[in-house]
């Protein structure tokens, strides 16, 4: 599967190339007791992209950012520190599986090449329209007030499979998978935008970066999770935190870590306006 499945944050535009922030030297003893394992006890390592908003960036913005702040805090570690990679295949071999770093805070549940924690957010992709335009009720991609409708969506990402089989792709307005968002908007941004200005009537979304770009921009905007298709791939994911497959214990402590402040992680989520949704798709909304 393609990007938006692997580490559905990796919807995320990646970008093509990356500079590196040197990462904390090794911990030369095994991390929290456990033989083998590499985590530092003292520093929070995380791997991130470095200009990935809402989710991570170098100036600490993003609520990735911030729920690792909350992880140091609640393992005792002295302070956050960040292997930077861009988003791109390598990520994790570059990252994570060469002990530059002991977490991705964000990754999509059922991954091969990590270990996930327990997930500690659901969110789906998402319709987003403007409030009075027409759209009014819409829950489902194939609902008959879209036929008519130019729609955004990103090439190569599940809602398209979705769109094409409801015959929306023939006036739909495609934006790429991939670009350097070092240097540009992410394409989430540049649909709003592209919404506001009516040059779209909507636009399909990852639901974290819909919830936030509609957020800033201050509009009237309706976001609507798509939880409700009956065919077609799945628009809803779990999301974790991804560890090497060696580090068990270090696992169990996040895990813990989560258990014990999902109402304070939820409020940073929704902080971000990032569609919460919970086993049986109900909103989450504090």
């Amino acid at each position: 599967m393609n990007w938006y499945r692997n580490r559905l944050r990796l919807f995320l535009f990646a970008a093509t190339a990356a500079a590196f922030v040197p990462a904390h030297a090794l911990a030369q003893d095994a991390g929290l007791g456990a033989a083998g394992e590499l985590v530092d006890p003292q520093v929070l390592r995380v791997c991130a992209d470095p200009s990935n908003m809402p989710f991570t960036d170098q100036s600490g913005e993003g609520f990735e950012n911030r729920l690792a702040e909350l992880v140091a805090e609640k393992t005792g570690r002295k302070s956050v520190a960040y292997t930077w990679f861009p988003m791109i295949t390598g990520f994790v071999r570059n990252t994570l599986t060469a002990n530059r770093c002991d977490v991705i805070m964000g990754y999509a549940q059922g991954d091969e090449l990590v270990q996930n924690t327990n997930a500690y957010y659901r969110s789906a992709y998402v319709l987003v329209y403007r409030k009075g335009g027409g759209l009014g009720g819409v829950e489902t991609i194939e609902d008959p007030k879209l036929a008519d409708k130019k729609i955004g969506i990103v090439g190569g990402t599940p809602p398209a499979s979705n769109m094409a089989a409801a015959k929306l792709m023939r006036s739909a307005k495609t934006y790429p998978l991939m670009v350097d968002t070092r240097i540009a908007p992410s394409m989430a941004e540049i649909m709003i935008k592209d919404l506001l200005a009516g040059t779209i009537d909507a636009a399909i979304v990852w639901g974290p970066m819909a919830g936030y770009y509609a957020k800033k921009s201050g509009a009237d905007l309706t976001v609507v999770p798509l939880v409700k298709e009956k065919t077609g791939a799945r628009m809803s994911y779990r999301i974790t935190m991804g560890v090497r497959p060696s580090d068990q214990e270090w696992k169990r402590t996040l895990n813990r870590v989560i258990r014990e402040n999902q109402a304070e992680i939820n409020r940073i989520l929704l902080d971000y306006n990032v569609p919460l949704i919970d086993e049986h798709d109900n909103p989450i909304t504090q």
